[in-house]
């Protein structure tokens, strides 16, 4: 198992950003790609229900501003971990990607600022995104496909992540406001020494 070099592409996720009742907010979904990890990543079709690694970030809230036609969310810091989930997950339960063992956690190093651009028909976006680093903070060894992995192997100063959200929310869920599909790729970056 190779590290993984500052620069070089580390993942591809997606998943769901749920909005709350109470105001919270956390995200949840799966990997489509891990740099590293040989083995396949889905026990069938590829899909939520079928992955091995998913993720879901603690609960956080977050501060909205605007510019002009920009709507601005500045995520508060917060900690997300990566789960070997041989159980299957589902949107309708977003819990249910943190099934399983934890294998990773990470820390944001910072506030998280998305943005969403105008709006376009029906008062949907056009366009939204957001940027955030993450340190690796724990990780621990995790066998998939008959070989034995460990993220601080692969990536142990963290990543960088670049994400954009869907301009339509996915569907109703109890309990929440909103729920929107997104896409993220990461990068590995690098530390002192």
């Amino acid at each position: 198992m190779e590290r993984i070099l500052p620069g070089e592409i580390a993942w591809y996720v997606t998943g769901r950003f749920y909005a709350a009742e109470d105001k919270t907010l956390l995200d949840a979904g799966y990997f489509l790609h891990l740099q590293g990890i040989d083995a396949g990543l889905f026990s069938g079709a590829p899909g939520e229900g079928t992955a091995f690694l998913t993720f879901l970030a603690d609960p956080f809230t977050a501060t909205g501003l605007t510019n002009g036609d920009l709507a601005l969310g500045m995520d508060a810091v917060g900690e997300f971990a990566v789960y070997l989930n041989r159980g299957g997950a589902s949107f309708d339960d977003p819990a249910s990607f943190g099934a399983g063992e934890e294998i990773a956690r990470f820390r944001r190093v910072s506030v998280v600022t998305g943005v969403t651009v105008g709006s376009g028909a029906r008062d949907r976006p056009l366009f939204s995104q957001n940027l955030f680093s993450a340190r690796l903070v724990s990780s621990r060894e995790f066998e998939l496909g008959g070989r034995r992995y460990d993220l601080r192997r692969l990536m142990p100063h963290g990543i960088t992540q670049w994400g954009t959200s869907a301009t339509a929310p996915a569907g109703a869920l109890p309990g929440y406001t909103s729920v929107v599909p997104f896409v993220g790729s990461a990068i590995a970056v690098g530390g002192p020494g």
